[in-house]
């Protein structure tokens, strides 16, 4: 929802919108690393290493492949399949149980 935010309330590009996304989710994910380490919330990923594994792997890809497409797709390309996403989620949370 940041991006979003960020480029349709505060008239952010696109492309920085997501730089800046990444840049505020650092420290986030660190605090709460922190947090979660302390007790022992960690220790369900023992049993779920495969997926975490997975999880984790799909992200450093996607990270890597999206910074290296960054310069090459145009953001008037982004901006709709940005919209697509968006509402592809909106409708699964909402019939989401």
């Amino acid at each position: 929802m940041l991006i979003p935010t960020l480029t349709l309330l505060f008239g952010v590009d696109l492309k920085l919108a997501g730089s800046l996304s990444l840049a505020v989710s650092l420290p986030t994910m660190l605090a709460a690393f922190a947090r979660y380490s302390r007790d022992q919330s960690f220790s369900v990923l023992n049993r779920h290493r495969a997926s975490a594994g997975l999880m984790a792997l799909g992200s450093i890809m996607g990270a890597y492949f999206g910074g290296l497409l960054r310069g090459v797709v145009p953001t008037s390309l982004l901006l709709p399949l940005l919209a697509v996403i968006l509402v592809i989620s909106a409708v699964r949370v909402w019939r989401h149980k």
